[in-house]
């Protein structure tokens, strides 16, 4: 690891965070609903673009790390992007909430589709 590898994932994690609060606070703004759309929609194109990218740039997880691209793109962006525990403090407070089956639809299908767009990016890369 090296202090310019760093950089790169420090700037890119940030771009994709402030990209993921907004398009999170787009879609709640405009989609009202119970289920968690913003983060859903984050999580399922971060993964269908990390996929994509990794196929096809030929980076496995491997040597996900010393490069640009790894660094700042996959890591960096995408990773500050994505979220997973946002998904995961989601659910509970779904099922806190006494929404227990949604909670279970939530988690299910941003897991499952989530998936899908990273065997769709995969896919469409290696056409």
């Amino acid at each position: 690891m090296q202090a310019i590898d760093i950089m790169w994932v420090f700037l890119g994690g940030g771009i994709g965070s402030v990209l993921r609060w907004g398009v999170g606070l787009a879609v709640e703004a405009r989609i009202r609903m119970r289920f968690r759309l913003g983060t859903y929609l984050v999580n399922v194109t971060g993964a269908f673009v990390i996929a994509y990218l990794s196929t096809a740039f030929m980076i496995d997880w491997h040597h996900r790390y010393g490069d640009m691209m790894s660094s700042f793109v996959l890591t960096g962006i995408l990773g500050g992007y994505t979220t997973f525990s946002s998904m995961q403090l989601d659910t509970v407070q779904m099922a806190e909430d006494g929404r227990h089956g949604l909670a279970l639809v939530y988690i299910v299908s941003s897991i499952g589709s989530g998936l899908l767009a990273v065997a769709a990016g995969v896919a469409l890369a290696s056409i």
